[in-house]
């Protein structure tokens, strides 16, 4: 095919003369739609900066910066031979390179640079015949016979997978092979190959066996043979491509002398166990003699299940001087987020600790000995030159390491979603072709930092697993669940509820499911201690099986939006993360239009000794909300509520009366845009429990009642508990005085569970106790958490029984008594010989008071204010008792 000036539009190629190798990069964006070559030029002006001198320039299309799915050859026109061009073509169409990209290098012939990673550059001389050559290949004496090309610039020799004989046995190796049109995973022969050349020269080498076109006889097989080369021509010219150093991440330490710990005395069995283990680790370079003045004792443990041994290092006092790193990725990604029907592809790096590298400088800080019986020798130290196992700042700088290899892959295969966390790499793409050009970019990253993978563990067909979990195309199951019904002891208690509590998420294990099983953490703390399940507790892990085998999640689906729902029953309440397909109904041999991403459940232990409702939908929503955004960086479309209504709809004003009334839901919803909803979809799963609401009524009155004024107060001297009030009928003050054991608080607390059950009628409450007033507000539907006061608990369950069924409001305030403010003189007869505490006496009460006393109380002048506006012509007034605004 011919090619002139007219086949361009433009040059869009420019040359940076600045560094070495010269980089060709895109003037403008190029947007190949297809997968035709196309001609790109060097503009006029740029071609006078390229590096002149003796000898030629060797352009190369397949550097590091080439995108994958780009091939460049290299040419001239033929009626402007002097003018160079590119021929550029897409593998997998469509592709946009945008302004700046670099699709080719320019590398002078005589600069040759040296390079470690085994590359193999096979050259097309078009105006001489090929260097081929026919040998003999034999092992176990079967012998076949091949022609292949000489490649000086090959550094291994290369037999194509096509033509190798399949029962020669084949092995994978941790490298790969570079410069042959990308990048390949590496396999070789297990067997030694005896090669033959045409004038019996012979050579042994282990052939990388690879998906190539034709052999390439190496450097490694011509050095065997010993080739040589005279250069006549100073255009013939040889070169490898330079390779960067593999990162390695400096550890902090907090000081500079050493730390020597010494070595302690192992048995035989043992030390031989360990002496195999070093040798082992010394041949595959992890580890190196070293005379460092560090050193941590080591030993030696049975790997679980098998019949092999591992070698471990004692590094606490190290650990000791190492500054700590901020966790990288505090949790797992969530399955859930991967779309469904995707296609995925799961892989395991193996020992991926012992193929990170550790910085040169902290190599000689992991030093250790190993001993002799009798000391019968002289001892031999070695250091670990990758990440040792056990060090606390290994996993992060896993992470760190891994994450920084897949970062360039994540940019060039921006279709596709990489999860990553430590060792475990899962790619999901939405085709077969993006999933095989996102596999192929992350294996060839992590196997040129030299991490090493098992290709028969690389999964590619469902289900996959991956990071405990069992994944389908639609659904999310855990692994198989070994759950042990045997409990001996607590800790046996702590590993069950564990791995319950960790599949909890996609399986949706209520905290009233699993409440039986959470109670048998309670008491000793002895992890030694005994315990045993009690039928409740047997009971609730029958259920949790069944949960197990019948339950799922589900990966999302990306077109529709999230929403959240409130279920369960007082006092366990959880939510779930759902998407709902609105045109799907459940029925016989269709869809299910519920998509579960993920259950949200509130702690089995409260904070509080007594929590509102309120506050428990205010807590679902507040965790489902940076849940949602944690998983997909975005906000629910709609929170379905269970708001109890007796009739009609929800209003606006409705609901912007509860949040008034709520402050917990105002922070909740802060910002929210979506939608409220108090119904719940039609689906099983919502509607198999007795559904709990949240009421909009409040029988706790924010203002003054024009209505009965009583009063309560309490005698720590005395344990009398005082309740007072003037009669409507008689206008006579009457007293309710009883005797009551315990803090002040108790004894108030009782004289106000009195009030509440001698008055079922609207009235207005005033008390000395800030702390029972905070009660007596929050005392509607509330949830109490045990209490170890007996007395306590008694009067806390009965005052919210006593508020929670009452039908007439009240009204409470918190005042504190005897002060010197003017007020009248008179005492009531009642009053007569109690003996009144101090203020600095009536403030003391226990911590576990103290838990319940919350929301503030506006003091006297502002509530005698209130009481004088919504009752000017009430004769309920105060008693004469003297209010302070302290």
């Amino acid at each position: 095919m011919t090619h002139t000036d007219h086949d361009i539009a433009k040059p869009i190629l420019a040359i940076n003369s600045n560094d070495t190798p010269y980089r060709l990069r895109l003037t403008e964006g190029l947007h190949l739609k297809d997968s035709d070559w196309k001609l790109v030029s060097v503009a006029n002006g740029e071609q006078d900066t390229w590096p002149r001198g003796e000898g030629k320039l060797i352009v190369v299309g397949d550097c590091k910066h080439t995108p994958q799915e780009i091939e460049i050859l290299p040419g001239a026109l033929d009626n402007s031979p002097e003018r160079f061009v590119l021929w550029l073509r897409c593998t997998h169409p469509p592709i946009f390179l945008p302004k700046g990209q670099i699709v080719a290098q320019i590398i002078p012939a005589w600069g040759c640079l040296k390079d470690n990673i085994p590359t193999a550059c096979p050259v097309y001389n078009i105006t001489e015949a090929k260097p081929q050559v026919a040998c003999e290949w034999s092992v176990g004496g079967e012998a076949i016979n091949m022609t292949g090309l000489l490649d000086t610039g090959a550094d291994l020799m290369i037999f194509p997978a096509k033509h190798w004989p399949s029962h020669w046995a084949l092995e994978n190796v941790a490298g790969h092979v570079q410069g042959i049109g990308g990048m390949q995973l590496a396999k070789k022969s297990k067997s030694v190959v005896q090669i033959k050349g045409p004038k019996g020269q012979l050579a042994s080498l282990c052939p990388f066996v690879l998906d190539y076109k034709e052999p390439l006889w190496g450097r490694d097989l011509m050095a065997q043979w010993g080739v040589t080369i005279d250069i006549h021509d100073p255009s013939q010219d040889f070169w490898a491509a330079a390779a960067e150093e593999r990162l390695t991440h400096k550890l902090n330490w907090k000081m500079d002398a050493p730390v020597w710990v010494e070595q302690w005395p192992l048995s035989k069995q043992k030390l031989k166990a360990l002496e195999e283990l070093v040798e082992e680790q010394l041949a595959k370079g992890h580890i190196v003699e070293t005379t460092s003045p560090w050193n941590s004792p080591v030993f030696v443990i049975q790997k679980p299940g098998k019949d092999k041994r591992r070698l471990l290092q004692d590094l606490r006092q190290i650990e000791n001087v190492i500054e700590d790193m901020g966790s990288l990725q505090p949790g797992m990604p969530s399955p859930t987020m991967l779309p469904q029907n995707w296609k995925l592809a799961v892989i395991d790096i193996k020992d991926c600790f012992f193929h990170i590298p550790l910085h040169p400088d902290d190599a000689p800080h992991f030093a250790f000995s190993v001993p002799t019986i009798n000391r019968d020798a002289p001892r031999k130290r070695y250091h670990w030159r990758v990440l040792p196992q056990g060090l606390k700042v290994s996993p992060v700088i896993c992470q760190w390491y891994v994450a920084s290899l897949l970062s360039p892959v994540r940019v060039a295969a921006e279709k596709a979603s990489i999860h990553h966390y430590m060792d475990d790499v899962l790619v999901c793409a939405p085709t077969d072709d993006v999933l095989s050009h996102a596999l192929d970019l992350t294996i060839n990253a992590l196997v040129v930092a030299g991490l090493e993978l098992q290709e028969e563990k690389v999964q590619k067909m469902p289900p996959w697993k991956y990071l405990g979990l069992e994944i389908g195309k639609r659904t999310i199951v855990p692994q198989k669940l070994e759950i042990k019904a045997k409990i001996e002891t607590l800790a046996d208690v702590h590993q069950l509820c564990g791995a319950l509590n960790w599949v909890r998420p996609w399986l949706g294990l209520t905290t009233e499911d699993l409440a039986p099983l959470f109670n048998l953490l309670k008491g000793g703390e002895e992890l030694s201690s005994p315990r045993e399940l009690t039928p409740e507790a047997k009971d609730a892990l029958e259920k949790v099986q069944h949960l197990m085998s019948t339950w799922q999640a589900h990966r999302c689906d990306p077109d529709l939006p999230f929403k959240f729902i409130i279920m369960g029953n007082l006092p366990h309440l959880h939510g779930v993360i759902f998407q709902w397909k609105n045109n799907t109904k459940k029925d016989e041999g269709r869809e299910d239009p519920l998509l579960i991403i993920e259950w949200v459940f509130l702690s089995h232990h409260r904070s509080k000794r007594m929590t509102r409702p309120q506050e428990l939908v205010a807590e679902l929503i507040r965790k489902a909300r940076v849940r949602i955004r944690e998983l997909a960086g975005c906000d629910f479309e709609c929170i379905h509520i269970p708001i109890g209504l007796r009739s009609g709809q929800i209003t606006k004003a409705m609901l912007e009366h509860l949040l008034q009334e709520n402050e917990v839901l105002q922070f909740a919803l802060d910002s929210f845009t979506g939608q409220i909803s108090i119904h719940r979809p039609a689906h099983k799963i919502f509607n198999q429990d007795t559904k709990f609401t949240l009421s909009l009524k409040s029988v706790w009155s924010r203002k003054p009642l024009e209505a009965l004024t009583i009063f309560t107060d309490m005698s720590g001297r005395s344990h009398k508990s005082v309740m007072t009030f003037k009669d409507p009928q008689t206008q006579q003050w009457e007293a309710d005085v009883a005797e009551v054991e315990g803090s002040p608080q108790v004894a108030e607390l009782a004289a106000v569970v009195r009030a509440f059950e001698r008055f079922p009628e609207p009235f207005n409450l005033v008390m000395d106790s800030a702390y029972v007033a905070g009660v007596v507000s929050r005392a509607d539907q509330a949830i109490l958490q045990e209490v170890s006061n007996t007395a306590l608990f008694e009067l806390l369950s009965k005052l919210v029984k006593l508020v929670s069924h009452r039908e007439q409001p009240f009204f409470v305030m918190h005042t504190r008594s005897h002060t010197d403010l003017p007020a009248m003189s008179s005492v009531p007869e009642w009053e007569e010989g109690i003996e009144w505490e101090d203020d600095m006496e009536l403030e003391e009460y226990s911590e576990e008071d103290r838990d319940l006393e919350e929301e503030p109380q506006v003091e006297w002048p502002a509530q005698l204010e209130w009481f004088d506006e919504a009752s000017p012509d009430s004769e309920h007034r105060p008693p004469p008792f003297q209010f302070s605004s302290s």
